[in-house]
């Protein structure tokens, strides 16, 4: 094999631009080649002696490599002029080519931002696609883009099964963990996957990023996965450039910390050398496909022209380790194979550079001609699609009776034959009735098989579907959550639990930066329907403490595009989850399900023996629920209206009875029941009507549900009215009875309601 380079690259001035010395370091090398003429091989042959890279093949590749680097040039030249806005570039790293190459186009694959290479050889997997116009409409932000219809630069195309991500910093790699384990979740349960199945997932990150909490759950997990002889083909593709922005990896790290990694197989490739890492890559992708074992891929690259288009290194990185960089350009070694062998004259090799320059700024200039997204309706319309017809009739739409009978243990134990019953039992029940409607709705999360959940609610589930479609995960949110978006992704259903509120904190950029955003940066091409059962909010009695009573759902109610339903009782609960999965199957929604845990027993409201909090579950054909749509008590009543959900709606009903006993007011409830996202037509509707307002929120005092419900009476014009509102302190929950003072109470309520009859 050559040398990287056979004539050492001229060391460049401080002050010029480092893209320009780039593009002009190919030119001079190319121009100033003295290398001696050799036959042309034959396109069948090795492109070098030893290598496993055929000569057509290595044109192929170069060619991907050059479009690669002129559309960087061209993001450049061009975002001075307002017509690209997007800067972060592949340049270094245009070896990822030969993943692409060696991998199929229906393997999934989820691409960091240097992909360039990848993406352009990838192409050429299906006739008549065009990756230059592509990437140039990606680049202009024009709503003609195909990937994400102008609303970010990504890397995506749904003919080539490349699912657009954003630069979150691998965050995408659960994701694609959980999608390489669904290939096999979908086999053996008889789902019809919309990929091959030996297909392999493709994940590509940084040498920096592979240090993240969120990559370092992927890897334990597929650890995990293997050390059991779980099936999980994925690729993991670490491209090592040695630096993160400006924080440098310590050399030999990925190496050392991956190289010998129990369940994760170990291979390098050099990136910056076609000729030479096309076996070792060849070798992975192979070995990963056959064995469906987690395979990682070290991939050796460099990193040109700076992290992005505003990073001046010269301002901090010493000029000779910048120049030791440009010298390892894979273009230089592309460009010495191309002519050492033969394949190309100089000249030719010029021409062919200058060719696509010009091909990509046409490409360019085509698309600033194309019309760019400014309605604020267009804009978000792939945010949250929703069709409520289509809802309402899958909702509505009835399970197979045989199905479903066999799921409850026969017709005489159907849940509409039953007495009423508490709200952990009914939504055990509807769970059932969701499965058996739903083959390819799988249940997983942590202790929810064996022993049916921590409260039971998912009791005897893993005994009527089986360990396909019920089973136990790891101890880890972010891999849960990354699980169900695999599955997703394959089409399939999936019901994640977490096991308590507080536990999704962290996990919760794979709902805020992943799942609810992939409809949005596909253009709804791609969706991951979901339905996350999540157990919370507060008033547990005898097991507590903070981890088990968190009160707080603020960081779940400004995530776009998610829908977040709270049920206080079992028959709404039941209405609810039918409506929930008939968004994931119609719309493809990601939508949170909580369950307040002090109601899951909960049968009686005013006395103990009452039995006023259990209720007759509702047969499957009755009229949906739809999204925005809450329970209203005593409509009639004006005297004082309260706003509540959850743990509030039959704490404000207690109330209420007091209230009407000695302030003589009517008093009506409204159980919002769907908090994101609020329905504030709804909301005005009710306060309409009001001679007061209380807004009873179980969550803390900023950024609550309260705080909503408060804009929405105050943009509709009904600020005037008397006002109160009762929620939590602004604190942690504490333990044992402490628990109590921070949070609501009947007293509270009727507090409230004196103060506001004192305003009168």
């Amino acid at each position: 094999m050559f040398a990287v380079v056979p004539d050492p690259i001229p060391v460049r001035m401080k002050g010029l631009n480092r893209a320009e010395i780039c593009d002009t370091n190919f030119i001079d090398f190319v121009q100033q080649w003295r290398g001696p003429a050799v036959p042309r091989p034959d396109p069948g042959a090795p492109i070098l002696p030893g290598s496993t890279l055929d000569a057509q093949g290595f044109g192929e590749l170069l060619e991907s490599q050059l479009i690669s680097r002129h559309l960087d040039l061209m993001a450049r030249v061009l975002r001075v002029q307002n017509k690209v806005f997007y800067t972060i570039g592949s340049a270094g790293h245009e070896g990822n080519a030969l993943v692409a190459r060696l991998a199929r186009h229906t393997d999934p694959a989820f691409l960091h931002y240097r992909s360039g290479g990848f993406m352009a050889e990838r192409f050429r997997k299906v006739p008549g696609m065009d990756p230059v116009m592509d990437a140039a409409l990606s680049f202009a932000a024009s709503r003609d883009d195909p990937a994400s219809g102008g609303r970010h630069k990504v890397w995506g195309s749904k003919p080539l099964w490349v699912l657009p991500q954003t630069s979150t910093i691998a965050s995408h790699l659960p994701k694609a963990l959980g999608t390489a384990m669904a290939i096999e979740s979908g086999r053996r349960i008889g789902h019809r996957l919309p990929i091959p199945d030996d297909s392999v997932v493709i994940c590509s990150f940084g040498d920096a990023s592979a240090n993240h909490a969120s990559a370092q759950t992927a890897f334990n997990t597929a650890a995990w996965a293997a050390h059991q002889r779980l099936p999980a083909p994925i690729l993991f593709v670490c491209e090592d450039n040695g630096i993160g922005i400006s924080v440098k990896t310590p050399e030999g790290w990925i190496a050392a910390s991956f190289g010998h990694r129990p369940g994760l197989d170990y291979f390098f490739a050099d990136g910056l050398d076609l000729a030479n890492g096309h076996d070792a890559v060849q070798r992975a992708l192979v070995h990963c496909r056959q064995t469906r074992r987690p395979t990682f891929l070290h991939l050796r690259t460099t990193r040109l022209m700076g992290h992005a288009g505003t990073d001046f290194e010269i301002e901090w990185r010493p000029l000779a380790e910048l120049c030791a960089a440009e010298a390892a350009d894979p273009l230089l070694r592309s460009a010495q194979i191309a002519l050492a062998s033969g394949w190309m004259t100089p000249d030719a090799l010029l021409a062919a550079y200058e060719a696509v320059r010009q091909r990509c700024f046409a490409a360019a200039d085509e698309a600033d001609r194309r019309p760019k997204l400014s309605a604020l309706e267009d804009i978000i319309a792939p945010l949250a699609p929703y069709s409520p017809a289509a809802v309402r009739a899958e909702a509505e739409r009835l399970p197979d009776p045989v199905a479903r009978e066999a799921a409850h243990g026969g017709a005489a134990q159907l849940p509409e034959r039953l007495p009423p019953r508490h709200l952990a039992i009914q939504i055990n029940q509807a769970l059932h009735e969701l499965m058996a409607k739903y083959p390819s709705t799988l249940l997983f999360g942590e202790d929810v098989a064996q022993k049916g959940g921590v409260y039971t609610v998912s009791k005897g589930l893993l005994k009527a579907f089986g360990p396909r479609r019920v089973f136990n995960t790891l101890l880890d949110e972010t891999m849960i959550l990354g699980m169900a978006q695999g599955l997703a992704n394959l089409g399939m259903l999936p019901i994640p639990e977490i096991q308590y509120l507080a536990y999704l904190h962290n996990a919760i950029d794979q709902l805020r930066g992943e799942a609810c955003s992939l409809q949005f940066f596909s253009n709804d091409q791609y969706r991951n329907p979901m339905l996350v059962r999540v157990a919370g909010l507060g008033y547990q009695k005898g097991f507590g403490g903070h981890f088990h009573n968190d009160n707080s759902i603020t960081a779940l109610r400004d995530i776009p595009g998610l829908v977040v339903g709270c049920p206080s009782r079992g028959d709404d609960a039941v209405q609810m989850l039918r409506t929930l999965a008939a968004m994931g199957q119609v719309d493809g929604r990601v939508a949170v399900f909580l369950e307040p845990i002090a109601l899951y027993m909960t049968k009686d409201l005013h006395v103990p023996g009452d039995g006023q909090w259990v209720f007759d579950y509702p047969p499957p054909g009755q009229p949906a629920m739809l999204p925005g749509e809450g329970r209203v008590y005593a409509p009639d009543a004006n005297d004082l209206v309260i706003f509540t959900f959850g743990n509030g709606v039959p704490m404000s009903l207690r109330a209420a009875r007091g209230i009407e006993a000695t302030l003589g007011w009517q008093v009506r409830v409204v159980d919002l029941r769907w908090l994101v996202p609020l329905n504030a037509g709804f909301i005005a509707e009710q306060g309409a009507t009001a001679q007061r307002i209380l807004v009873v929120d179980e969550g803390r005092h900023s950024a609550g549900v309260g705080e909503g419900v408060i804009t929405a009476l105050v943009e509709a014009g009904l600020g005037h009215l008397p006002l109160q509102r009762v929620c939590g302190a602004d604190t942690y929950t504490p333990l044992a009875g402490a628990a109590i003072s921070v949070l609501p109470s009947d007293n509270a309520v009727l507090s409230a309601a004196r103060v506001l009859a004192q305003d009168l």
